[in-house]
């Protein structure tokens, strides 16, 4: 107990018994991205899960239903996740951005008794579903700002729930977001989420006094590990405004001590610098010659001689890197995808560390983890302590210990696909655990393309050197039981844009159909295919119109590849690439 609460149902509890007065929460104002910063304590993050656990009370739901949240991460998200929790409830998360079936089924198959939604638009997306018979669990659907101001059921009850939850309850049902098929509904318990606390508290450094930064959705899973993690540890969590395009200028004015992102933040930065320096002549040059000289020094191997061009790249960019995210940065923490190895490297030469982690919503959000005290660039980590993990013969990461799931949701079939016997997780990712034991991730199982002429390939790898270059946004490998591999890619158009000004060109409307940005992509592909094998060169690729989206359905809502829908939507495109 004292490492940490028992439950997450006493979470709050435990929190502010330890930092009463302390800042818990630092938001935006109501009045948006120019409105001023507020803070909440630790004494009043209590009170507020406190009123929305005696709401739900009121509202009738009993120990162990289930409560939906379809809202924008931000503070009252943490007040209803922790107050259905005290009152003995099961979280379902579900992402602001998912489709109306999606929806419907997260809601429908896990049963939940009520919605509690970010604004009107989205209770009316709920009621409309309600409307049309396909929620038959459903009792109410609340608005979260209005949720702690209900009439509420009596405290004693609240707090006997809380104290009544044991380990082995479940605390949330996660939905997958799939990349085939509907969902499948996670269950995580309190003793899996506090397997990972137990875990990993002691290898990411943060208390009083720091400040995580938060922009992801806290439907996924990493962010909610996030948010458990600072508030445990006493620091400061800070909602971003709600404006994903805002989040680099908040930056600069939170300040925080620690940053949890996806890739992309960290890769579009690296872009715009690498713009800056090549607006300059023989500015790429010096920029490539700054970042291997940081890097030097962030290995402790800077020799003298090169210690006045260390200082002066100090002052010209490592410096300002730094003030962009907002100078007292100690860590960031990264994961879901692979991230450019040159990204990392002007990252680390600037002083700001960056650790990947891999974990699957299976595993409560972790398996493996770099950390200040064991980092491996090109790695995922070492597994955490608890978690054993192990390379099947046909190279399947699996998993096993106390924070792998107990099974989905009303679904015994799937769950006997993923958990053997012995308790082993079988990931669906092929790996390798290297002879320090870091684990190193090679692409999806289910995802292997196979050639008309027998060759096995894996298409990630491929797809992810073609992403090395600035201009490409997505790309799709295609190549099952066809002869040859080709690529469907999409363009970065800020980069295009930066790029075609650059050149003095004007692409017009349709930049993808220009023989200028055509003959760019040509040479992303030729240094693509240098660094893989022959037989997974890309033969022919054609560049799409539009990005890859949730709202197409070609990406999830974690921003995951949907192959079959991009094969099915752009299966014209494909038939081109081969001749017909």
């Amino acid at each position: 107990m004292d490492g940490r609460p028992s439950t997450l149902a006493v979470f709050t509890q435990w929190t502010q018994e330890r930092y009463g007065p302390q800042s818990a929460l630092r938001f935006r104002a109501p009045d948006g991205a120019d409105g001023p910063w507020r803070t909440r304590s630790y004494e009043e993050l209590g009170a507020e899960v406190r009123a929305v656990g005696r709401a739900l009370i009121g509202l009738g739901v009993a120990a162990g239903e289930r409560v939906a949240v379809l809202a924008q991460t931000r503070p009252q998200w943490t007040y209803t996740h922790f107050g259905l929790l005290a009152a003995g409830a099961v979280l379902v998360p579900v992402y602001p951005t998912a489709g109306e079936a999606e929806v419907a089924w997260v809601l429908s198959d896990s049963e939940s008794v009520v919605v509690v939604c970010d604004d009107g638009a989205q209770a009316e997306r709920v009621e409309a579903l309600r409307s049309a018979g396909r929620l038959p669990a459903l009792r109410a659907v609340v608005l979260m700002d209005e949720l702690p101001a209900r009439p509420k059921g009596p405290e004693s009850e609240l707090l006997a729930r809380a104290a009544a939850v044991t380990p082995d309850a479940d605390a949330a049902i996660v939905y997958t977001s799939g990349t085939t098929g509907l969902p499948k509904g996670c269950r995580l318990t309190h003793g899996n989420l506090g397997a990972i606390q137990d875990a990993t508290l002691p290898l990411m450094t943060g208390g009083p006094g720091d400040r995580t930064y938060l922009y992801l959705p806290l439907a996924h899973m990493l962010a909610q590990m996030i948010q458990y993690t600072t508030l445990l540890q006493g620091g400061e969590l800070c909602y971003f405004g709600g404006r994903i395009e805002d989040v680099l200028a908040e930056l600069t004015v939170v300040s925080p001590t620690h940053l949890p992102s996806v890739p992309r933040l960290f890769e579009k930065l690296h872009a715009v610098v690498l713009a800056l320096a090549e607006s300059e002549k023989g500015g790429r040059e010096r920029f490539e010659e700054a970042v291997r000289v940081g890097v030097l020094a962030a290995d402790g191997r800077l020799p003298d001689a090169l210690r006045p061009d260390w200082e002066a790249a100090e002052k010209a960019l490592y410096a300002p890197v730094r003030e962009a995210f907002g100078g007292r940065l100690s860590w960031a923490l990264t994961g879901g995808a692979p991230i450019a190895p040159a990204t990392l490297d002007f990252l680390r030469a600037c002083g700001i560390a960056v650790f990947e982690g891999y974990g699957m919503t299976e595993s409560g959000g972790v398996i493996s983890l770099n950390h200040p005290g064991a980092v491996r660039y090109g790695s995922v980590g070492r597994p955490i302590e608890g978690c054993e993990v192990r390379i099947a013969q046909d190279g399947e990461v699996l998993a096993r210990g106390p924070m792998v799931f107990p099974g989905y949701h009303a679904n015994a079939a799937a769950t006997a696909e993923v958990l053997d016997g012995d308790g082993w997780l079988h990931t669906g990712d092929l790996g390798r655990l290297d002879a320090d034991g870091f684990l190193h991730i090679t692409g999806r199982k289910k995802e292997l393309i196979i050639t008309s002429a027998g060759e096995n390939l894996t298409p990630t790898e491929v797809e992810f050197a073609l992403q090395q270059s600035r201009y490409v946004s997505r790309a799709v490998m295609i190549g099952d039981r066809r002869p040859y591999p080709v690529a469907l890619i999409t363009l970065d158009a800020e980069e295009i844009a930066a790029w075609a000004e650059r050149e003095g060109l004007d692409p017009g409307p349709a930049p993808a159909a220009h023989p200028a940005v055509r003959a760019l992509i040509e040479t992303a592909v030729e240094r693509a295919n240098a660094t893989v094998s022959r037989p997974a060169r890309v033969r022919a690729f054609h560049i799409l119109p539009e990005d890859l989206t949730i709202a197409a359905g070609t990406l999830t809502p974690t921003l995951k590849l949907r192959r079959g829908a991009v094969a099915e939507r752009y299966a014209t495109e494909i038939a081109g690439l081969y001749g017909g």
